[in-house]
């Protein structure tokens, strides 16, 4: 194999899987970390109308974007982190053609902010419908291991995809570990019912601005 393909190469080679993966570990890490930095760029949007960290943010998520699609998702910058925040983990393989389907898609999502973003510098319900897509997709990769672009791939591929996140490729009964009873049901509903009735009780009184315990703010608003 020549240099230049040792480079340019979507996946690594493991001993004992057919198909070149990825480790599903630094995947989750890194997606995490676009997580936070998309959530906070949008949060001050939201909050303090700036839209110069958003900007920032999709030029890192497209570059980063790019390299894993088109170069080598082991030398994007987000992977690499991950890569060193979970070094100590044992790795899970996943099959790379599903990821790679899936980063196509956050590439092409990214490509449209860049243009109405930051190219057109405009906002308009598209781009906060594009970022509200992307915030879900990195937060199920990262929180749950749930890849939602991965699931799009069985739709235009007749192959099936292999080595899955949590082997939820392979057709299988669940554990007793995993099934849900009904007693867990209701504890979820009625977790959520006392939730709805805290927000009834005490939205006036949550709603008061806190007291400044120590006086400190004063303090320093009387200097």
């Amino acid at each position: 194999m020549s240099k230049a393909n040792k480079i340019i190469k979507f996946g690594e080679d493991v001993d004992g899987y057919n198909i070149p993966v990825l480790n599903e570990r630094e995947v989750r890490a890194a997606a995490g970390l676009l997580f936070l930095l998309m959530f906070i760029s949008i949060l001050i949007v939201i909050m303090k109308g700036d839209f110069l960290m958003l900007k920032y943010a999709i030029v890192i998520f497209l570059t980063d974007f790019l390299i894993r699609v088109f170069i080598n998702p082991r030398y994007a910058p987000t992977l690499i982190l991950g890569r060193m925040i979970v070094y100590n983990q044992t790795p899970e393989y996943v099959g790379a053609q599903q990821k790679k389907f899936a980063w196509g898609i956050g590439l092409g999502l990214g490509v449209i902010m860049l243009v109405l973003q930051i190219i057109v510098n405009s906002f308009s319900p598209i781009t906060g419908l594009i970022c509200l897509i992307c915030l879900i997709f990195l937060f199920f990769e990262s929180a749950f291991g749930i890849c939602l672009g991965c699931k799009f791939y069985s739709w235009f591929y007749k192959e099936k995809a292999q080595y899955c996140p949590g082997e939820v490729c392979d057709v299988k009964s669940r554990q007793p570990i995993q099934k849900t009873s009904i007693t867990q049901l209701m504890i979820v509903l009625g977790f959520i019912a006392w939730i709805v009735v805290v927000v009834f009780l005490f939205n006036q009184p949550f709603s008061e601005k806190p007291y400044d315990l120590f006086g400190i703010e004063s303090s320093s608003h009387a200097e």
